[in-house]
């Protein structure tokens, strides 16, 4: 793109001629920008066809240059840097590796031209090339291989089996049906067998396990940089390596080897195999080897030359303290290739040496130096008048001018401005292959910034950069909010109408010639329930309050539970008539209805920096549709931390101010207040808004300002801490109340604020919401808008859970100040802070290190926060007070001692703080060693190295709804009802509740009604081999609710499990008719000998009459005592059938007597 202009110049054509030139060679460029140099590099690949490596010093600036190629029409991609596992941890994620193994892939294949690295990962070693190939597959329907065969040959390329795939490196086997997920697969596969033959292949969505498309091919790729195959082979090659070492070697050898050894020869392959690359490979690769003679193009060569030397010391440091801990030792310490071979290699397919200023390079031997003298023109930010001063002293100089403008909108925006101001221009979709001198051509993207080259009169400039959203099929959103409840042996359970319990296990049991599964279930004094799977949703979760160890087992018979549940009912409706009035006053009052979009409300959005992804989109238009409406809003913003939710606030507030109102953003601390106002100051510098902070960061004088400001209407929109609730701050007419982290203020704190603004829209914004208002947008009482799209340059953070090592932690600190970041250190205990400052002072010497904690009075916390956003702390120690939202870009490195004592959405809040740049970020969560972790805590620990993916904030606030209960709804009576009968109970019981006060008719709960009749009923192992897999399709079964979900169920189970056996059958019949039988008013259904038995509470007669008259004598109703209807079963009639058929044909008499 744009390449043409540049092509015809004598300078390009003299660097593209030495390119072409056979042998060894190394070319310097001077005198182009960075945006420049991507420019010249897509030109010199699309003329000579050949793909590139890009060597940076870093990997920021990797990813910046890859950026800007693809912009100029070239696939690139950023290969990146992983970390070497040397040490044993109790977790970690291969998400690096698989992004290294991905680029790799498309390189082989050819699916990409311009691959960028920083210098470690360029020089860190991978696998040879040919051992890559031999280890990818192509499979295709048709193809002849057996799934046994199919799973040694993915056992060798490193893949790991799972019941489920639920990431890349990962495929399961049901039957015949394979699912695999390559490292280099946008979507993970399915694979249908019929004998040792592949049927079909489908890709399938990764959240609901569902099929999707079907796939002509796929290329399965290696899973893992360090191949072994089984751990008999990995054992004897580590051996063999022991015995052909010098007796000097081996004793060290030996050491380091020991505890791998042992765990190889008990059949389980260690996290640490990277160590032994060196002996696995004996002429491993680095990343020049996988394209086809590459064009290697260094990008400022001495900063590349200074980086290498930089990761030598830093590499040579590790090693020494690696060695000395007998991890490592001579012959185990091929991990990266040296510099001068690596430049070598490069000069041998062709190297271009682009500096930006012309200066010596004695290292280099020159076969050409070339100038192409240019200029950088920075990105412009968004005033047309400004841009006009760039473009027209370009355009008289008879200059062909190409401007990327980010949207396609803001494209045909712009070019009909500069055609108002009476320049040539024009809004393209697409690059047009030549712009004429003295014409500029507008179009969507962006550049890092834009570029002048004289020479060859030619110009491109861009606006800011922006966010890319993500290509390909979105994936369907999960709008409603399923309860992540997973029952395992050992849990504890709430069955509805025998209380609290332990879940055994599914157990199956023969009776009288019907098989079916029970779950197992022990009470008090050693009593046992079976219940029947048909009636898994009579079971809930339950979860001890404040994650008490222990619970009182209720007793079956005793009438306790009865009583427990009669008092919480009551508990519930006092409650739910609480809330209802404080909505239905929210409701009734006056709100006032904003007026639709104006032409200033696009132009404040069009002005946007980034590109908003779609869930940003659709959250801001949801919003803006609430404050239209003329009762007050309310509605919880619940969003990932850093996807962008402080802009949808902010579209919000400017629709306010644009209807006359007052805004007002709460937030909870003087820092995050500042960040927020200098944020909303530059949002509206170009619109007549008027933004104040009020926080202790301003004055007297100035606070008196705006608190005259705000009672008299000059002020617009006011940024403040809990000062905004003070009894002084009068608005002359607010209209709208942002309330920023939600789950760091109390209950009444809002409740007050509720009451105060009863007329006002209420906007909440939280990553983890508190469970509270989680559970009030589960109960309908809210309404609920989610962001789950992570934007451009968010990469997941490295999370590593381990017991803490002082080692591995001043090693990862390190590691961090080597390359300009900083680093947070969490030690939540006041009184021993300092002393670990200090410990960490001895570990890092010359590192800065400062201290905070929320007890600091908030100048000096204020003070610590200005200097680490300033750069002038490295390291800082604190407690969690960081949690709270203040965004330092460049702290890229977290530790968290004693882990094991957070809740899970703190665990996830503080990740969050981390990895808010394009760099990569690491979170290392420590508990002390030797310690046994309780049962919590450990769910916990694996729950967050589980959910690295970004939108998992709102997963986290769901499980930990179950990890944790859901605390108070509406301040401290509510917790101990909550506790007494489990969160899922309670919630049940506050919708009937809440439905009751309305005047409404509570919802028909299918799990009123339990049926217990002859057929088979249940999941066979051979079906569903997996334990957890059983249990979820019992779930799913039992939630069936009407016709259509059974059958989107069997479709379901035929697609991720085979044909579906006929046990599996009947329970989905008995699932489905139970929601007939329960809307019907039928409570239970047994079976004695051939007769069928209905109870109900109402037996209509009108309902019952046309059943009457076609059956007969068959039918029985019985009114006295406990009312039921019993149906006579001929021979050769099955229960369930006729069973479904009575059903039936009462529901279409009870729809017409209701008709009538």
């Amino acid at each position: 793109m744009f390449t043409n202009s540049i092509q015809q110049t004598k300078e390009y054509e003299k660097l593209a001629s030495q390119l072409k030139t056979p042998g060894r060679r190394a070319v310097a460029l001077f005198g182009l920008p960075p945006t420049a140099r991507a420019q010249v590099l897509c030109a010199l690949c699309e003329e000579t066809g050949r793909p590139a490596v890009v060597l940076c010093a870093g990997e920021a600036d990797a990813t910046r240059f890859a950026a800007d190629c693809a912009v100029f029409g070239q696939s690139s991609e950023v290969f990146p840097s992983r970390d070497f596992v040397l040490r044993p941890v109790e977790g970690l994620n291969h998400e690096y590796e698989y992004r290294r193994l991905s680029v790799l892939g498309n390189l082989v294949g050819q699916r990409t031209r311009i691959v960028c690295a920083g210098v470690e990962a360029a020089l860190q070693y991978t696998m040879p090339r040919r051992e890559f190939c031999e280890n990818t597959m192509t499979l295709k329907p048709d193809t002849e291989i057996s799934v046994e065969n199919l799973t040694k040959q993915l056992y060798a390329a490193g893949y790991h089996r799972r019941f489920q795939v639920e990431g890349p490196g990962q495929f399961s086997v049901r039957g015949g049906i394979v699912d695999i997920f390559a490292p280099d697969m946008p979507k993970p596969c399915r694979l249908e067998f019929w004998g040792d033959c592949i049927d079909t292949i489908h890709t399938f969505d990764l959240s609901s396990q569902r099929r999707e498309d079907a796939v002509d091919k796929i290329y399965l790729s290696p899973a893992r940089e360090v191949l072994f195959g089984c751990t008999e082979d990995a054992a004897a090659l580590l051996r063999q390596a022991l015995e052909q070492a010098t007796p000097k070697q081996r004793r060290a050898l030996e050491q380091a080897l020991e505890s791998d050894l042992k765990q190889l020869d008990a059949g389980t392959m260690p996290g640490t195999m990277d160590k032994y690359l060196g002996i696995r490979y004996e002429h491993p690769a680095t990343l020049l080897e996988y394209p086809q003679e590459p064009i290697v193009f260094f990008n400022e060569p001495s900063a590349v030359r200074e980086a290498a030397r930089a990761l030598e010391y830093r590499f040579g440091e590790e090693w020494k303290g690696l060695s000395e801990a007998g991890i490592l030792c001579g012959g185990l310490d091929r991990f990266y290739e040296t510099t001068e071979n690596f430049w070598y290699d490069a000069e041998k397919y062709g190297a271009v040496l682009c500096e930006n200023f012309a200066r010596s390079m004695n290292e280099e031997h020159l076969s050409a130096t070339i100038s192409m003298p240019s200029h950088a023109i920075p990105p412009w930010s968004g005033e047309v008048s400004a841009l006009l001063e760039d473009v027209s002293p370009l355009l008289e100089r008879k200059y062909s001018v190409a401007i990327m403008a980010g949207t396609e909108r803001a494209a045909q925006a712009l070019a009909r401005d500069l055609t108002a101001a009476g320049l040539r221009a024009m809004a393209h979709t697409e690059a047009p292959s030549r712009i004429a001198p003295g014409s500029v051509a507008v179009m969507p993207g962006h550049l890092n910034a834009g570029a002048d080259y004289p020479f060859a009169h030619f110009a491109v400039l861009t606006s800011r950069r922006h966010a890319q959203s993500s290509e390909g099929k979105r994936k369907k959103k999960n709008k409603g909010l399923a309860s992540l409840s997973d029952i395992a042996p050992g849990d504890y359970v709430v069955h509805q109408s025998h209380g609290i319990g332990v879940y055994v296990g599914i157990q199956r049991l023969d009776l009288q010639g019907v098989v079916k599964d029970y779950l197992k279930i022990n009470y008090e004094k050693g009593d046992t329930l079976y219940v029947p799977v048909t009636q898994l949703d009579a079971l809930s979760r339950y979860t001890a309050p404040g994650d008490g160890e222990r619970v009182k087992l209720s007793r079956l018979g005793s009438g306790t539970w009865e009583k427990t549940k009669t008092r919480v009912r009551k508990a519930a409706q006092d409650m739910a008539k609480e809330l209802i009035e404080l909505y239905a006053r929210r409701q009734q009052a006056k709100g006032f209805a904003f007026p639709e979009d104006n032409e200033w409300q696009r132009d404040f959005e069009t002005r946007f920096e980034y590109e908003e992804t779609d869930d940003q989109l659709t959250s801001a238009a949801e919003i803006k549709r609430d404050m239209e409406q003329p009762h007050p809003m309310d509605r919880l913003l619940c969003g990932d931390v850093g996807v962008g939710k402080t802009e949808v606030a902010l579209r919000a507030a400017f629709k306010c101010i644009m209807g006359g109102k007052q805004c007002a953003i709460l937030v909870p601390t003087t820092i995050l207040a500042w960040q927020h106002y200098q944020t909303a100051l530059a949002r509206m510098e170009a619109f007549p808004a008027k933004v104040s902070l009020l926080s202790r960061f301003t004055t007297a004088a100035q606070q008196k300002a705006v608190l005259k400001g705000l009672a008299d209407g000059t002020v617009d929109l006011v940024v403040g801490t809990h000062k905004l609730l003070q009894k002084s701050v009068h608005f002359k007419d607010l209209g709208l109340v942002i309330i920023d982290e939600e789950q760091r203020f109390g209950v009444k704190h809002k409740e007050k604020l509720k009451e105060n603004f009863i007329g006002v829209d209420m906007l909440t914004l939280s990553a983890t919401p508190i469970p509270r208002t989680l559970s009030m947008a589960m109960s309908g009482l809210r309404d609920m808008s989610t962001i789950e799209e992570p934007p451009f340059e968010r990469r997941p953070v490295e999370t590593y859970v381990l017991e803490h090592d002082a080692g591995i932690i001043a090693q990862a600190l390190r590691r961090e100040l080597d390359r300009g970041g900083q680093a947070y250190y969490i030690h939540n205990r006041i009184d021993t802070l300092d002393s670990t400052a200090a410990q960490l002072g001895q570990l890092l010497p010359g590192a800065r290190i400062a201290t905070a904690h929320g007890r600091m009075d908030e100048d000096a916390l204020s003070e610590v926060w200005q200097k680490l956003l300033d750069g002038e702390i490295d390291i800082l120690v604190c407690t969690t007070l960081i949690e709270t939202g203040v965004d330092v870009r460049n702290c890229n490195t977290l530790v968290i001692e004693d882990a094991d004592y957070m809740g899970l959405a703190q665990l996830y809040q503080l990740r969050g703080r981390v990895g808010r740049s394009g760099r990569k970020a690491y979170a290392y969560f420590t508990f002390r060693r030797d310690k046994v972790l309780t049962d919590v805590a450990n769910k916990r620990l694996s729950a967050i190295r589980e959910f690295t993916s970004f939108g998992s904030g709102f997963r986290i606030a769901m499980r930990d709804l179950q990890i944790r209960g859901a605390g108070n709804l509406l301040g401290q009576s509510q917790h101990g009802h909550m506790a007494a009968v489990g969160y899922e109970t309670y919630v049940k019981m506050l919708n009937q509740a809440i439905a009751e006060a309305k005047g409404e008719t509570p919802q028909t709960d299918k799990s009123d009604c339990l049926i217990d009749i002859t057929v088979d009923a249940y999941i066979p192992e051979k079906y569903i081999p997996d334990p957890a897999g059983r249990i979820e399709a019992y779930k799913r079964i039992a939630a069936i609710n009407s016709a259509e979900d059974a059958s989107d169920v069997l479709d379901e189970l035929i697609d991720r499990y085979g044909d579906v056996p006929k046990s599996v059958t009947g329970l989905i019949d008995i699932s489905r008719v139970r929601m007939t039988a329960a809307k019907l008013g039928i409570y239970e259904i047994t079976q004695k000998g051939d007769t069928l038995i209905l109870y109900s509470d109402r037996l209509n007669v009108d309902v019952l009459k046309p059943l009457l008259q076609e059956m007969g004598r068959r039918l029985l109703v019985n009114a006295s005592g406990r009312p039921y209807l019993s149906v006579k079963i001929l021979k050769g009639e099955q229960a369930s059938e006729i069973m479904t058929m009575v059903l039936d044909k009462m529901m279409a008499a009870s729809v017409e007597t209701k008709k009538a």
